[in-house]
């Protein structure tokens, strides 16, 4: 009798590679294709990171990526209309709509939408079929040179597709794409794609990702999106994550700004077992300008980490970060904070700020705020604080007969505003802030249309 082999998870999934090539590259792109192999080579020195990856410090992500999920490397086919399982219940938000189901784009009725004023949205694995310079220009440029990430390497080696949106020079977009990523399976499911988003000079953009579960198995997605900022452009980005407590969301955004652009991201973490979200900013234009926002709201036993890395490479740019969460329970969270100011950026102006609430004494949050400077003109800030409400400011509204309930749930509503403020889209926003407050109240136990109640 054989003694039986314990295969890592990282072995596991290099023979899952290996076994699955010829459905991977075909339901695919040449120009994703084209860099796999050197992804799985990084994925064999790097695999899975560890507790001693600063990055990583406060998660055991090998632990997930050992659950038997299937893996599917063919889109399933759809028997059903989308609009009769799922529907985004703010009537009044006019988007460009895209849809993905397990990784997959949705056409709609076509893969590609080309409109009259050049805009493109659609398909990431047919854009890199019909624009293959353009894509194969950007694919992989910034997200390849993260040399200590496993997880990017993985996806890389087996994103097959996802969403392409791509806004040509001078052109404002008249209303914001709508990126919704659905999970819907009889089975418990691993998904892997990717999203790139590129605004050439003097462009304009407004752009929410909404992350929902379908149906209650246990999801696990690993994601990568790349974004690129050209010369004097604008991209606004807001990502709602709303999933069920049985999932685990690892998120990876790189953007990449040339001179006199913005770049806005907003990530708000509503609902979900275990997020993981990292965020890479390189200011590599003078003048360009970043702003990264988050909120948080976690309790029973979730867990959310946010990484950030800002890197001022350019002089004369400014960058501002700010990341709140409120945590309840026995939940935990992190927030691991860099910024990394270059020798020639100098008169960069950078701040970055982590705030935290905790409402027991079981909940628990590490911060971990940074600033590399090489420069010596410059205008820095950090800074981060973990505690309980305001009891003086509860005890003024109580004293104008406000009960203490209610004056709990104003100053945790104002906490988590300071961030959901700074989102553009008003009919998102205001939504957003109706479910924060439901959330907050108790009344939220669900994300919209999914059939668990996360009690």
């Amino acid at each position: 009798m054989k003694p039986t082999v314990n295969i890592s998870p990282k072995e596991d999934f290099i023979n899952l590679y290996l076994d699955n090539l010829d459905l991977i590259t075909e339901n695919s792109s040449g120009v994703l294709n084209a860099v796999r192999q050197s992804a799985l080579e990084n994925f064999k020195l790097l695999g899975f990171p560890g507790l001693k990856n600063e990055k990583y410090k406060y998660m055991k992500v090998e632990a997930f990526f050992t659950g038997d999920y299937e893996k599917y490397f063919t889109p399933k086919r759809i028997t059903f209309n989308v609009d009769d399982i799922f529907r985004c219940d703010i009537p009044s938000l006019d988007t460009h709509l895209a849809l993905t189901l397990n990784g997959f784009y949705l056409s709609n009725p076509h893969p590609i939408s080309e409109f009259e004023n050049g805009v493109i949205v659609g398909s990431l694995a047919e854009a890199a079929k019909k624009y293959p310079n353009v894509v194969g220009k950007y694919y992989n440029s910034l997200s390849g040179n993260d040399a200590d990430d496993g997880l990017v390497a993985l996806n890389t080696a087996f994103a097959q597709d996802g969403v392409f949106i791509y806004i040509p020079k001078g052109v404002r977009v008249d209303k914001p794409v709508q990126i919704i990523n659905l999970l819907m399976s009889d089975e418990q499911q691993l998904v892997q794609y990717r999203n790139l988003i590129i605004a050439e000079e003097g462009s304009q953009v407004e752009i929410a990702i909404c992350d929902h579960t379908l149906s209650p198995e246990k999801f696990l997605s690993n994601v990568v999106t790349e974004i690129f900022t050209n010369g004097n452009a604008s991209i606004d980005l807001v990502c709602m994550q709303n999933q069920h407590n049985d999932t685990a969301q690892f998120t990876h955004i790189f953007g990449q700004q040339e001179k006199d652009s913005k770049l806005v991201t907003n990530t708000i973490s509503l609902h979900g077992g275990t997020i993981r979200n990292n965020i890479n900013i390189l200011l590599n234009g003078e003048g360009s300008e970043s702003h990264t926002y988050g909120l948080s709201l976690v309790d029973r036993t979730q867990h959310v980490d946010m990484y950030s890395f800002i890197e001022h490479a350019k002089p004369n740019c400014t960058s501002f970060e700010q990341y709140k969460a409120i945590l309840d329970d026995q939940a935990t969270g992190a927030f691991n904070g860099r910024i990394l100011v270059r020798k020639d950026a100098q008169k960069t102006q950078a701040f970055q700020s982590n705030n935290n609430l905790l409402l027991t004494a079981d909940a628990r949050m590490f911060t971990k705020p940074q600033l590399e400077i090489y420069a010596d003109d410059v205008k820095c800030s950090h800074g981060a604080t973990v505690g309980q409400l305001d009891l003086e400011a509860k005890f003024y509204m109580q004293s104008r007969g406000i009960s203490e309930r209610e004056a709990k749930l104003l100053l945790m509503f104002g906490f988590a505003h300071d961030v959901v403020g700074h989102i553009k889209i008003e009919a998102l926003r205001d939504r957003i802030d109706e479910l924060v407050n439901k959330r907050l109240r108790g009344e939220l136990s669900r994300c919209h249309n999914c059939p668990m109640h996360c009690y």
